[in-house]
């Protein structure tokens, strides 16, 4: 196996730092010149030294280390007078030493240690820095050619943009389903690329940018990558959160550098995924803005459209917050176009699901239009991860192919969350079973509320019990006998429970309903002017994003208006409270009959629970569509 570079040179720089201090005591003096008196292992004093030379035991001395160090040729009075050999460190500046040793008749030897030692020494203190210096330059540049480990530091001004020469991202346009508007658009930028000589014969120029806005989920990502797929050029992608460092100028430069290359490049595209990262307004909230992010914006809005131009570079962005972007960047010149991105309708649904169902085995029963019908609101993500779920549903039950059954769980696990444990028979149980026929019988009865799918007491997520609604048409205006027709559906379970249990005996499980009904009163009043206050507009849709920016806000209306606002809603949705109440009251028996059912069945389907409900009163005829929830 061949070990990476970088791991040879971590395990060589200690050896190196090892070996260096064994060199230094290998080829020391001391060691050099005592290397052939290994025997001399015991230590003499000097004192010792001093008594064994007037005593005359004392035969032969050698010299090292200029006088520094002498090996003792001595009898050892303990061992019947046998010559040992010992070594003694004797003091600098003795010369009377030399005259005694002479008078006892002592033979003396010096050993000169020559220069051998210095040059040593020389080599080993040179050697070592000189292999660190080379050692640490070869780390350096081979991190910089990399783009990575140690040597990043050198490398902060450079674009982090992935490149490829041919995008094979493995998308293509066909593969891009139910965003059939934005695709239409894109695939001009395409066309522009390849034969940019269509365009330019009438005198059309290319587009500098094309910025894809929509809600998370709905597929923008996804062109960009069936973009590079189709378009053939260099393609560039890279995060607006990849320019901003905590590094002054490292922003700005990462630009530069990228559209340096692309210019190298051109024709090619840049993709730029969650823009707002990069490109929030400028100067906004308490004390400005980050002054980082303000200049790498100022070097992105030079380069997209600036004194020197960028021809032949078309860039692409996504984003999901449109209204945080500078107004600078979304004007003509930089983001040609703007692209909605928005969730599906029916018709793009089925497409979304032709395309997610390709690689999944379904049942000859399963209708790919009516799961579409019965997901209203779902973006691609939605769908996949719908098909998704019932895939492996069917696995876990062992079976070949995707059933209605498997299609049903999954759309209520996404929509509502993983399936609980049921609850036991008990006052809890019945309790949660009046009020889910609650929110059911006020959706049947009400002839402008959607009618009701499906009513469950088998628990999902937070909810203890659930009731499906059915939309007759996929609605982008609501009138206020269906909005007031919703808040009374919503208020069904909380008087269902008065009127069964009394007061003393409401519980809090009518809370989020509550929020949602009051929401929708007062949006009727603000908003949409469908109180005694007249066609005004009292609140701004756009909420303030910055830091800050709630504190600055001013109140749009004078404090008597906001009463009059407080009672208009207390009015409306004590309206629909009494409606509620009294459809609960002229329904007691049928109301009773299907709790009974429900805590028996557990799920009762829309079309049962309307034939028992039409044995006691009538029914409004009402369209089927698509599901939604009511907990």
């Amino acid at each position: 196996m061949k070990l990476p570079w970088r791991v040879i040179l971590l395990w060589t720089l200690p050896i190196l730092v090892v070996g260096f201090f064994l060199w230094q005591g290998t080829f020391s003096p001391n060691a050099a010149d005592l290397s052939g008196n290994n025997t001399a292992n015991t230590r003499l004093s000097y004192g010792r030294f001093l008594e064994y030379l007037e005593s005359d035991r004392v035969q032969a001395v050698d010299l090292y280390d200029n006088g520094r160090t002498a090996i003792v040729e001595a009898s050892d009075p303990q061992l019947s007078g046998s010559v040992q050999r010992y070594r003694v460190d004797l003091p600098e500046n003795s010369p009377e030493l030399v005259s005694k040793m002479r008078k006892s008749g002592v033979e003396i030897d010096s050993h000169d240690s020559g220069d051998n030692g210095a040059i040593w020494g020389l080599l080993g203190n040179l050697i070592f820095p000189v292999l660190l210096i080379g050692a640490l330059f070869f780390l350096f540049r081979r991190s910089n050619n990399a783009g990575g480990g140690p040597g990043q530091a050198m490398n902060f001004g450079k674009s982090r943009a992935r490149f490829q020469m041919e995008a094979k991202t493995g998308i293509l346009f066909d593969d891009v389903a139910g965003v059939d508007e934005a695709k239409e658009e894109l695939q001009e930028v395409v066309t522009f690329l390849k034969q940019p000589e269509r365009f330019t014969a009438v005198g059309a120029k290319i587009p500098k940018g094309a910025l894809l806005i929509g809600p998370p989920g709905t597929g923008k990502t996804l062109m960009a990558k069936a973009i590079a797929g189709e378009a053939g050029v260099p393609f560039f992608s890279i995060s607006g959160s990849e320019f901003v460092e905590m590094f002054v100028g490292v922003g700005a430069s990462r630009v530069r550098d990228l559209f340096k290359k692309a210019k190298e490049n051109a024709p090619c595209l840049i993709f730029i995924d969650e823009i707002d990262a990069v490109g929030r307004q400028r100067g906004a909230g308490i004390g400005g803005g980050n002054d980082e992010r303000e200049q790498t914006l100022n070097q992105l809005l030079t380069e997209m459209d600036g004194f020197e131009g960028n021809t032949g570079i078309i860039i692409i962005a996504a984003t999901n917050r449109p209204d945080v972007l500078d107004t600078a960047l979304l004007r003509p010149g930089r983001f040609d176009r703007q692209i909605s991105v928005d969730a599906p309708d029916v018709k793009g649904r089925v497409s979304i699901l032709n395309v997610h169902a390709r690689n999944k085995k379904l049942s000859p029963d399963v209708s790919l239009e009516s799961i579409a019908r019965r997901t209203p609101g779902f973006t691609g993500a939605d769908l996949a991860n719908l098909l998704n779920e019932a895939a492996i549903l069917t696995a876990r039950r062992r079976k070949d192919a995707i059933t209605l059954s498997e299609i049903d769980d999954a759309v209520d696990r996404v929509v509502a969350g993983m399936e609980g444990t049921p609850l036991v028979d008990s006052k809890s149980k019945r309790l949660i079973a009046y009020h889910e026929v609650g929110h059911a019988i006020i959706g049947t009865l009400v002839k402008e509320h959607d009618p009701v799918q499906k009513v469950t007491l088998i628990p999902r997520g937070q909810a203890q019990g659930l009731t499906w609604f059915t939309p007759s048409e996929e609605q982008t205006l609501v009138s206020r006998s269906q909005l007031k027709a919703r808040i009374t559906g919503a208020l069904g379970g909380r008087a269902a429970e008065e009127e069964v249990f009394g007061d003393a005996e409401v519980t809090s499980g009518a809370g989020g309903d509550l929020q949602q009904l009051t929401a929708m009163a007062r949006q009727m009043v603000t908003r949409f002017g469908m109180s005694d206050l007249g066609p005004m507009s009292l609140e701004s849709q756009n909420s303030e994003v910055f830091l800050g920016g709630g504190l600055m806000n001013r109140s749009e209306y004078s404090e008597e208006i906001a009463s009059r606002i407080d009672a208009q809603v207390r009015e409306i949705v004590e309206q629909c409270h009494q409606n509620a109440r009294q459809i609960i009251r002229d329904n007691r028996v049928a109301i009773d009959r299907l709790v009974d059912l429900l805590i028996e069945k557990e799920t009762i389907d829309g079309d049962e629970f309307r034939q028992i409900l039409s044995e006691y009163t009538e029914i409004p005829e009402k369209e089927q569509y698509a599901p939604q929830l009511q907990s």
